[in-house]
């Protein structure tokens, strides 16, 4: 089969490699359909998460048909010729955490377990294509892919919707959903997201169904501003406008009721000296991440205000704002995605015309041709939203 593969940082290619087969007895072998892009695999292209291999193959967010069916998948409940929707955390469905719904910290589906135990304190779920951090799972940009847990996981799709319309339920749309959930809207709420890429654009989606009466999009690139403003979103360019000021003066200088951050480990908004600041130490190695638009959420916010982070983070940021944090009683609320819990009241939406996910796709690919999705996707170039491959 075909396959996106990570061949070293800023380097991708598409390789012949075998297909996969039946491992465990709860596998399937799914045929795909489509599969995308996500701002996450960036980091792993830019060289932010560890234990990448060469050859590992990329992508979280895939879709495709039923080939192959473990014997112990339970109950028939995924049968040769069904069409399904992989979500990203690979859940066991019986451990702790996912009796409580958190799916993404499931205690059973990371094989190295003990890796991401080191860096975060505890484990974290499997995840496809993310590294050997995650599990070393092989990924969803190729022609064929092994769901691990598959009858735990896979979500059947038996309506005649596109593959374009629910593809995004494997990651990003639940994730904008959760990054707004996460927030308590109530009705008349301003919500300000940081970031106006797929996520933040589903976030700023979602906080709207949820009630919402004013949503705020904050970024420097135009055309991305430009698709949120066409959802009748207030806009913020961060390039031209001291962020913090435009939103008081848009809340009557309150801040926003609920701050979103739909940016993560790579933003680069920050101040000028606290953007240098944060990379003389990341060249020191005693800094990870850049933090730019937590600080500015956390500093924007309300008192008595929510701040939800589902910008990916990924090891020590510095220069936390814990006075504003605590001394205003801003609550703080993040997590890697569970997207098992939300991704059947979304199907149901998507069905109701609530979300429309088609409306950020900017890019059509096949799959052989992945390495050149990658750059304008990075670069921000051609404006590119999302891009959709197809094997």
């Amino acid at each position: 089969m075909k396959a996106t593969c990570w061949t070293g940082r800023n380097s991708v290619e598409v390789q012949d490699l075998p297909d996969p087969s039946i491992l465990n007895s709860r596998d399937v072998i799914v045929r795909i359909t489509s599969t995308a892009i996500c701002g996450s695999d960036l980091h792993l292209v830019d060289g932010y998460v560890p234990t990448m291999e060469k050859g590992d193959i990329l992508g979280h967010e895939f879709m495709g048909e039923v080939v192959e069916v473990g014997p112990g998948v339970s109950d028939g409940s995924l049968r040769v010729g069904d069409r399904v929707v992989v979500p990203f955390p690979i859940a066991c469905g019986s451990c702790a955490s996912c009796r409580a719904e958190l799916y993404s910290c499931c205690e059973n589906s990371n094989p190295n377990a003990g890796i991401s135990e080191k860096l975060f304190g505890h484990p974290t779920c499997g995840v496809y294509g993310y590294s050997h951090l995650t599990g070393g799972f092989a990924g969803g940009q190729a022609e064929y892919a092994r769901v691990v847990l598959a009858d735990a996981n896979a979500l059947k799709i038996e309506s005649d919707l596109t593959d374009e319309q629910v593809l995004f339920l494997s990651d990003i749309l639940p994730t904008g959903y959760m990054g707004a959930d996460m927030c308590d809207i109530k009705e008349g709420d301003i919500v300000a997201v940081w970031g106006a890429g797929p996520v933040g654009q589903f976030a700023m989606d979602s906080a709207g169904v949820l009630g919402a009466e004013k949503v705020i999009a904050i970024d420097k690139e135009t055309y991305r501003l430009d698709m949120a403003a066409a959802q009748g979103y207030t806009t913020v360019d961060f390039d031209n406008t001291d962020v913090r000021s435009a939103l008081l003066e848009l809340t009557g200088g309150r801040g926003p009721d609920k701050c979103i951050d739909a940016v993560g480990l790579e933003a680069t908004h920050g101040a000028s000296h606290i953007h240098l600041y944060d990379r003389a130490k990341q060249a020191a190695r005693s800094e990870t991440d850049r933090p730019h638009a937590l600080r500015q959420a956390i500093m924007s916010c309300r008192s008595g205000g929510v701040v939800s982070a589902i910008g990916v983070y990924g090891g020590m940021i510095d220069k936390f704002p814990a006075g504003a944090w605590m001394n205003r009683s801003v609550t703080l609320r993040t997590g890697q995605c569970h997207v098992q819990r939300y991704m059947k009241p979304l199907l149901s939406m998507i069905e109701q015309g609530k979300i429309e996910p088609t409306r950020i796709i900017t890019h059509r690919l096949p799959l052989t041709e992945a390495p050149t999705g990658y750059a304008p996707f990075k670069d921000k170039k051609d404006h590119c939203e999302k891009v959709v491959l197809t094997p």
